[in-house]
């Protein structure tokens, strides 16, 4: 495109292309850089598109900006439609998984700030319709989605086929998309666990391929999750439903994924932006630097201090953990126990009992290891409305009561238990807070409430 002006806005380079347009860094007239997208000629020549273009970008602009590169303006320019957005530096999430996939807390960061970011769209009355790595962009404070609503300008009801080429790659579609039905918040949350297990695994869950090939995976197959970090992949199954009736919604996500109900989106933005670690891409040419070891201690105290401005403790991200140090490191895996109860067989572990000072941090995963639904919602609470863990205790060593997880503003500092059904192979994972630990306790017994007893278990100091 040889046009160096769009509207008021000054082109300086192409930055990529798309189905829908081109993509150039511009400024804006204060000279201040932002990200201008300009749609296809032919698109702009249909009467409807045109109609619906004006509409669409107004409530694209009502998306507060929490995880999200926000909308600044749109128009028409000498036939060319145009939208402006915030500029976000930083490449995006094809790029980096390209060289190796995500892992521990920038993954985990990664499904919390697009569950953020699709909670904000949602919120406007948006939906995104075609959320895909390309359309994810790791700044050095986190992840931002772009192109939220615009892939609807293309929608007009076409095949199948049509709309998949117009959009892209099929790959992160939801089965109702592909059957060429109306998208809704569901189908963004079926795409945001597709991007999810593509960002730990390196592969798109229902593979590659031709179009009409991925397309019958997508609505017939199930995905392909191996290797994707186990802490989170039974929200990412919960999410890849066919039924878009039984997959959790963006707040949803977010309240399983930090472990609070109602988590304000403000909140769960500044969470994330406070623990992600900057990524950056290497030339193709370079070599692939080996690993170095983890070292998570020296900054393990900072993180958890500005976890707890951010959120307070009960709003910690269960699953980035500030307090769990992996690997060979104290707080992994200290015990695991099989029991019997409320009609089928349970696998409960020990995952970690962390220590800072006098305060603990338990964590613990339970999976239905038996053939019954055995829904865990309300089982662990003190009384028939408390929906939390504030039932499980730890019992030190020459204590005369046990310690039962702490309060903040009447909030127990522990994990809410879903509403959802708990059928066999399902896990979950719990985390609760404890103050007055003895300083000389290095283990204790867990008392699990209907799921029992666990005795000595290790105390580590973070």
């Amino acid at each position: 495109m040889d046009v160096q002006r769009v509207g008021p806005y000054t082109l300086v380079k192409k930055l990529g292309e798309g189905g829908m347009g081109y993509v150039h860094l511009a400024h804006d007239p204060a000279g201040r850089p932002v990200a201008l997208k300009t749609m296809r000629p032919e698109l702009a020549a249909r009467e409807e598109f045109r109609r619906r273009f004006g509409k669409e970008a107004e409530a694209a602009r009502r998306v507060a900006r929490f995880c999200t590169a926000p909308v600044l303006d749109a128009g028409f320019d000498r036939g060319t439609a145009y939208i402006v957005t915030e500029y976000v530096e930083g490449p995006d999430l094809s790029a980096v998984v390209a060289q190796a996939p995500l892992a521990g807390s920038n993954l985990e960061a990664l499904a919390v700030g697009v569950a953020t970011a699709l909670a904000a769209i949602h919120q406007a009355g948006v939906v995104h319709r075609d959320l895909k790595p390309s359309n994810v962009l790791l700044s050095p404070v986190g992840p931002r989605v772009i192109d939220f609503g615009i892939a609807q300008l293309a929608d007009t009801g076409q095949a199948v086929m049509t709309v998949a080429q117009s959009m892209g790659t099929p790959a992160y579609m939801s089965p109702e998309q592909a059957r060429g039905e109306q998208a809704s918040p569901a189908s963004d949350i079926f795409s945001w666990g597709s991007l999810v297990a593509y960002a730990g695994t390196g592969r798109p869950p229902f593979g590659t391929g031709g179009v009409h090939e991925v397309v019958y995976r997508v609505i017939n197959h199930v995905p392909m999750l191996d290797g994707l970090d186990e802490r989170i992949r039974p929200l990412v199954e919960r999410a890849l439903d066919k039924d878009p009736r039984r997959r959790p919604t963006a707040q949803q996500l977010m309240d399983l994924l930090l472990g609070r109900s109602e988590v304000p989106v403000a909140a769960a933005t500044k969470a994330v932006s406070e623990t992600w670690t900057p990524v950056l891409t290497r030339p193709q040419s370079l070599p692939a630097p080996k690993p170095a070891p983890a070292r998570r201690g020296p900054w393990l105290p900072v993180v958890v201090g500005v976890l707890a401005a951010a959120l307070g403790a009960g709003a910690t991200l269960a699953v980035v953990r500030p307090w769990e140090e992996r690997g060979a490191l104290p707080g992994t895996a200290a015990t695991t126990s099989t029991v019997d109860a409320l009609g089928t067989r349970f696998e409960v572990r020990i995952d970690s009992l962390v220590r800072q000072g006098a305060t603990a941090r338990l964590q613990w995963t339970v999976k239905n290891v038996g053939t019954e639904n055995a829904p865990l919602y309300n089982k662990f609470g003190n009384g028939a409305l408390d929906t939390t863990v504030s039932r499980v205790s730890i019992v030190p060593p020459g204590v005369g009561k046990p310690l039962y997880p702490a309060r903040k503003d009447d909030a127990c500092q522990c994990s809410n238990v879903p509403t959802a059904p708990f059928d066999g192979g399902n896990q979950l994972q719990f985390w609760a807070v404890y103050d007055g630990l003895p300083e000389d306790a290095e283990h204790v017994d867990v008392n699990l409430g209907p799921l029992g007893v666990i005795t000595n278990v290790a105390v580590s100091t973070a």
